[in-house]
């Protein structure tokens, strides 16, 4: 009997985890021109929801996204929805990806397609524009920086977690972000300082080669006009450790977290980044 209990609960929970997937209170992904994406809205959600849209990382999908209930429950606990787009379909493997990198071979323009599934999202589930985060995972992480740096107006603050720009690294961005950038300190797959994914050296020409995320923060404070290199506050929380830049441009926010871990959506990271959000200026 206690087993038969044992395996209804698990295949409840099971259950309760895949009916996340979808559009809202519909089974299928969310349909827009060039993709799909997957939405679960906060218990009592009304007009003007605030979002987090989450882009998944190499290989998963939106529906992936989803079923990482710790943190899908955390933000809706908050009153904000999960909006996790789709990737590309990956030729000959399972799972999806994104065309983020400017110098590969792009399957399909993702800014005007995160922009869409925004404006769709915010015409049919009424979710709120000015108070919806771009966050991502992993190259999730990267396909965010990306976005925050070519069309910075587009989400009101961005949010990556392991994962930023690759080498070579932006020289400027479109405009000033804020932003927090989450990542584990002991990474081995994204590392603090990058890694060499195709090529011998970092000299060789055919070299494919994630960013360097101190780099990546420097490029930041730059777009951001904040006046020193060090940081100005810091939170040695006992999940996180926190650096912020707080003398910078108006209507600016740039923060840098890490956590003893490796490579993944740290526990806490919604309750984090959305207490980071409210406490900005103007939220």
């Amino acid at each position: 009997m206690r087993i038969f209990l044992s395996l209804t609960t698990m295949a409840l929970s099971v259950a309760a985890s895949m009916a996340q997937a979808g559009c809202a209170d519909q089974e299928e992904a969310c349909e827009i021109d060039g993709g799909t994406y997957h939405i679960t809205l906060p218990d009592g959600a009304g007009d003007q929801t605030p979002a987090i849209m989450f882009i998944h990382g190499w290989g998963s999908s939106g529906q992936g996204v989803l079923r990482n209930t710790g943190m899908v429950n955390a933000a809706k606990a908050k009153g904000y929805a999960i909006i996790a787009p789709d990737g590309m379909p990956r030729e000959g493997r399972d799972g999806r990806s994104w065309s983020f990198h400017p110098q590969l071979p792009n399957q399909r323009e993702e800014v005007p397609f995160l922009t869409a599934v925004r404006d769709d999202a915010i015409t049919k589930h009424s979710i709120d524009p000015d108070r919806m985060i771009l966050a991502g995972f992993s190259i999730g992480g990267s396909m965010t920086s990306y976005l925050a740096c070519a069309a910075p107006d587009s989400f009101t603050a961005y949010a990556p977690v392991g994962g930023g720009f690759w080498r070579p690294h932006p020289e400027g961005c479109a405009g000033p972000v804020k932003l927090l950038h989450t990542h584990g300190w002991t990474d081995g797959t994204v590392p603090l300082e990058g890694r060499v994914l195709r090529g011998d050296n970092l000299q060789d020409p055919a070299a494919l080669a994630q960013g360097d995320i101190f780099h990546t923060m420097l490029l930041w404070r730059r777009v951001n006009g904040c006046e020193n290199l060090r940081a100005t506050e810091f939170d040695m929380g006992e999940d996180f450790w926190r650096r912020r830049w707080t003398k910078c441009s108006d209507d600016t926010a740039l923060e840098l977290a890490l956590f003893p871990g490796g490579h993944r959506v740290p526990n806490g990271w919604a309750t984090m980044a959305i207490d980071w959000f409210e406490g900005l200026p103007g939220s």
